[in-house]
């Protein structure tokens, strides 16, 4: 079955189901104050010049917590359209897991350039392929991106607190 990208109010539902999942998450890892590390500990959030996005670097025992997964940006053959129509043809995508929508609804992917260092990266979303999003713009093909974890870094990027 094959999907459009999904209506704005899905979009927003999607986001907001995610940074609420993000909350608890995070908030569920937090103990007495003696155990919880602060903020600053856990990630170090750097501006990245020329650009409203920040770079996030983790601690070895924050990425253990959040059991930060990554997988490939890849290629596959796919339909051409949405709708499933014509031949084949290769295309970039990513699974579907890796894609993050915000409040406006524009789409996201967490990528992995070196270890314990992440860097939200805008994509675009052609169409939904059953787990795998297609994309007519992204990361390139190899690039690692998050699958699992995405949103508790979206949520420490952008200031989401418990």
């Amino acid at each position: 079955m094959r999907h459009r990208e999904q209506p704005t109010r899905q979009r927003i539902t999607h986001w907001v189901v995610g940074v609420s999942m993000a909350t608890l998450a995070l908030s569920a890892c937090a103990g007495t104050p003696e155990e919880t590390a602060p903020h600053a500990e856990s990630v170090k959030i750097e501006s990245m010049e020329g650009s409203e996005l920040a770079q996030l670097t983790l601690t070895d025992q924050a990425a253990e917590r959040l059991d930060i997964q990554t997988a490939p940006v890849d290629e596959a053959m796919v339909a051409a359209t949405a709708t499933g129509e014509g031949a084949l043809v290769q295309r970039r995508v990513v699974p579907y897991a890796a894609v993050l929508y915000d409040r406006a609804g524009d789409t996201w992917a967490y990528t992995n350039p070196q270890p314990l260092v992440f860097v939200r990266h805008a994509i675009t979303v052609d169409y939904i392929d059953g787990q795998q999003a297609v994309l007519s713009a992204g990361p390139d093909i190899g690039t690692q991106v998050v699958i699992v974890g995405a949103t508790e870094l979206f949520g420490a990027e952008v200031g989401v607190d418990h």
